[in-house]
Formats: C-alpha cells, structure tokens, sequence
C-alpha cells in the first residue's frame, strides 16, 4: 500500500518534481533513463497505469485518499504519497490541481519512427506545434479518429508535458509516438525522405494552388498516408510543403481561411483515417 506523507515543509528535496523542476529538467535530456513526468487526475493516471508506466510517487489533497483517487492509490504498490490540504498544494505548485491529485512517472525509453510506423496505415506528422493544449488536443483527435501513431519534430512541444497528457485525456499514452529526426535541420528533407523510404505518402495541409480538397479520392486510396500539420500561425514551412507528395485543404465557407490545428487535426483524420 502507498506510504502517505504528510506535507509540512514546502522546500521539501522530495517535493521538487511538483513545484520546483522546470519541464526541461523533468525530461532530463541528459539522462533519459532518469526522466519523468507528471499526470493530472485519477482518469489520466488511472490511463499512464493501463498502459503499464511505473508511478514514482503521488501528490494529492487530503480527501482525495479516501474519495475519487482510492482506486489508483491501490495500484500504485508502495509509492509515497504526499498530501494536504487543497489551498496549500496550490501555493506549493502555482496551480489548482485538477480532480485534486498529480502522478510522476518514469519517462519511458523513447521509441523509434520505425518502431511505431511498423504496422501503420495512417501516421500524424506534428511540425513545430508549441502550444501543449493543441498538441494533447491533437493526441485525443488521433486517438479517437483512427491514427495509428504520431510523430513529432524535433521543435515540437513534448507530448508528455504535464498540460498536454491532462488535454489529451491520457490518450497520448495509446497512441504510439516518437520523434522523427534528432535535430531541427533533419526535417522535413530527412524526416520526409524517412517516410518514405517506411511506403508512406505525405500530405500537407496547407492551402496553396496545388491543393487539393481532403475528400479527394486519390488520398483515401493511398494505402499509407502521413498527414502533416504545422504550427499555430504560420502553418507548415514552405520547404515541407514543396517535400509532401500532396497538398490538402478543407473548403472553408463565410470567407474563413483556415481553422485552429488542433480543429483541422479532428476534420483530417476523421476524414482520412477512414479506410
């Protein structure tokens, strides 16, 4: 059973990974073996123990122990778990905890593009998306529209960010993902060229002469297709547009351009990912 600690000392060493760790430190570029990270609520931590990541301690308000967290406490085996009252875990994190309960996790070893694209049909190509909302936005798209894996470039935001696993709902844990290059210079050319080399097809959503609409035949029939977005604002680059085998647009009315990435994520894969 967990070891419950009460929190009397918020400078506490053992209390660091929830107040004082940057998101950089936590994921220990370094150390990989040694990185963590943080999950946000029973359902998302109840998600990271499905998936079979090892919980490293627990942070949660008092009456969580015996309320809505009970059932993820007895599958967590020994860890510690600190606790106390809601107002002063807010003043120790800067924030509210949702559903009132925080998990660190062991990091997992990470996986290659070739590992998770082995038996994928239909693979999401994230470049550059920074905002942690619209990338855990996109990971519970993905998982619920049919994508088989999603890849990441080097420049995007990290998909276990404690704000992008509680907007993803934990989906970013059924999702296989990896990053696709080591460095920014490797895409899109290495990245793309990767693709396909793995008998994948790219598509660019992007609006530009050469689009094509998404409910274009020729791109529901492509047998594996990596569907690339880009990041807020700007869109994709023009280097990865002119390296995507298609360019796909969603017709828009009322005179709007383009739609919120984490919204054309949803449209694209529902769309694309129907086979």
């Amino acid at each position: 059973m967990p070891v419950i600690h009460e929190i009397t000392d918020l400078t506490a060493p053992e209390l660091d990974i929830y107040a004082r760790l940057t998101q950089a430190q936590l994921r220990n570029r370094l150390e990989p073996e040694k990185g963590i990270f943080i999950a946000e609520s029973p359902k998302v931590i109840a998600r990271a123990l499905d998936a079979g990541y090892q919980p490293l301690s627990l942070l949660m308000e008092r009456r969580q122990i015996t309320g809505p967290a009970q059932e993820i406490l007895t599958r967590c085996g020994d860890v510690p778990v600190y606790t106390a009252d809601r107002e002063l875990l807010a003043q120790l994190t800067g924030f509210a905890l949702t559903r009132g309960v925080l998990c660190a996790f062991h990091r997992p070893a990470p996986r290659t593009v070739e590992q998770v694209c082995a038996h994928a049909r239909r693979v999401a190509v994230l470049e550059g998306i920074v905002d942690s909302t619209n990338v855990g936005a996109i990971f519970r798209s993905a998982a619920a529209l049919n994508m088989d894996a999603v890849l990441i470039t080097p420049s995007c935001c990290d998909p276990l960010c404690r704000r992008a696993v509680r907007v993803s709902m934990g989906t970013v844990f059924q999702v296989p993902w990896a990053q696709i290059g080591t460095c920014p210079a490797d895409w899109p050319e290495n990245g793309s060229a990767q693709l396909h080399a793995l008998g994948f097809k790219t598509a660019a959503m992007a609006l530009s002469d050469r689009s094509v609409s998404i409910d274009n035949p020729a791109l529901a029939a492509e047998p594996k297709l990596a569907i690339v977005l880009g990041t807020e604002g700007d869109g994709l680059a023009g280097s990865t547009i002119a390296a995507c085998d298609y360019t796909v647009k969603i017709p828009m009315s009322h005179g709007v351009d383009s739609l919120n990435v984490a919204a054309a994520s949803a449209v694209a894969f529902w769309q694309l990912g129907r086979l």
